[in-house]
């Protein structure tokens, strides 16, 4: 059973009705005791087509009142992460209006905030060059990381201009990332340059059980500190249209959520889910459906790599 003090007061409550934290974890910025802070960055001025996952964050935290709300955990978890840690909405950071290097620097330093208090960082993007100030800031605790990146694309295009097709290729350039232990997963547009990082494209992952897929990862990585970033196009646009860059041809909700899944146990110390642009979706919702159940999914992960 969950620790009541750790979830908001109406946590019980119908998915329709109160206010909105992921997972019904309480809003809180004291780090004193917490183990894992959600931080909401609404923010889409680096992407390269369609804008609108600056209400990612809002989006991911409406529907993870449904999947949030069994006292049991999300399935197919048999604990809930109340029972071993405290986990707390940090809310978003929004001081930035207009200004990507306002972001950058907002985004760094609160994040080396949450993270020197040694509690652990899961964002919610907005789009994906959030992930390159995230990265900056874990390096600075924990030196470079290994990159598990699941991405229709792999963010390394050779481009000196910042975006979030080009904040992989500036990681490398300032030497955030272990590259012999990090890995794409899910490539299904030209890449030129992969930079010595592996690589497992859409067309080999659509032959392979997810355990299988799980198990390369964890080859690739071993014992490394490792950062985890979600990009939700990393889906077939049949179950996320509503993103900016959608390909065709990628894997289902299920694979993605079975791949995680078996990730437990890794030595993660930080992680994003970000690319969510909910005015995409036709109806319903769809896509935040599926990134709050797979941001629930890294949250687990993150959990059972504090219990390592």
């Amino acid at each position: 059973m969950p620790r009541d003090n750790e979830l908001l007061d109406n946590w019980w409550d119908e998915a329709y009705s109160g206010p909105m934290s992921f997972m019904r974890f309480k809003f809180s910025q004291d780090l004193d005791k917490a183990d894992i802070a959600v931080l909401g960055v609404p923010y889409d001025l680096g992407t390269t087509n369609r804008p609108g996952a600056r209400f990612g964050p809002r989006a991911m935290r409406e529907q993870s009142t449904l999947t949030g709300e069994f006292e049991y955990g999300l399935w197919p978890w048999d604990y809930h992460i109340a029972e071993h840690h405290t986990v707390i909405d940090y809310g978003d950071i929004c001081e930035f209006v207009g200004y990507p290097e306002r972001m950058v620097e907002v985004l760094e330093k609160t994040t080396s905030k949450i993270i020197d208090s040694d509690t652990v960082c899961f964002a919610m993007g907005g789009d994906h060059f959030i992930s390159l100030p995230l990265l900056r800031a874990h390096v600075k605790k924990h030196g470079p990381v290994a990159l598990v990146h699941f991405d229709a694309h792999s963010d390394t295009w050779v481009d000196e201009d910042y975006n979030h097709g080009t904040m992989f290729y500036h990681a490398i350039k300032e030497g955030l990332l272990d590259i012999e232990h990090s890995i794409h997963v899910g490539l299904r547009t030209p890449n030129p340059e992969n930079h010595g990082i592996e690589i497992i494209f859409a067309d080999e992952l659509d032959e392979m059980k997810a355990s299988e897929v799980s198990e390369r990862i964890r080859n690739r990585v071993g014992d490394a500190k490792t950062y985890l970033t979600f990009d939700i196009d990393f889906l077939d646009p049949a179950y996320a249209p509503g993103t900016g860059t959608p390909v065709s041809g990628g894997p289902t909700v299920m694979m993605g959520r079975k791949i995680l899944k078996g990730l437990a146990g890794l030595n993660f110390v930080g992680g994003d889910l970000v690319e969510i642009a909910p005015a995409y979706d036709p109806i319903g919702n769809v896509t935040a459906v599926a990134g709050a159940t797979l941001g629930g999914d890294i949250l687990y992960l993150l959990s059972e790599a504090l219990r390592r």
